[in-house]
């Protein structure tokens, strides 16, 4: 399946969860995720099923004053 990420598009297998995709991105913490602009707790990435056209933000903290 393809999903997009941070405008990117990414190819993953069916039935890929949040945390599958975070693993196959590598992602470094801390980082929040959104799914079709709605915030996934990070409890909840194991079991959030991604689908087909998903727009997936990975949100990184910025820092400054």
């Amino acid at each position: 399946m393809n999903v997009t990420v941070n405008q990117n598009s990414v190819d993953l297998p069916d039935n890929a969860s949040v945390a599958d995709l975070v693993a196959q991105l590598q992602a470094k913490p801390p980082f929040a995720v959104a799914v079709n602009m709605q915030f996934v707790p990070k409890a909840s990435y194991a079991t959030h099923a991604l689908a087909q056209g998903d727009s997936v933000e990975l949100i990184s903290p910025v820092t400054g004053g």
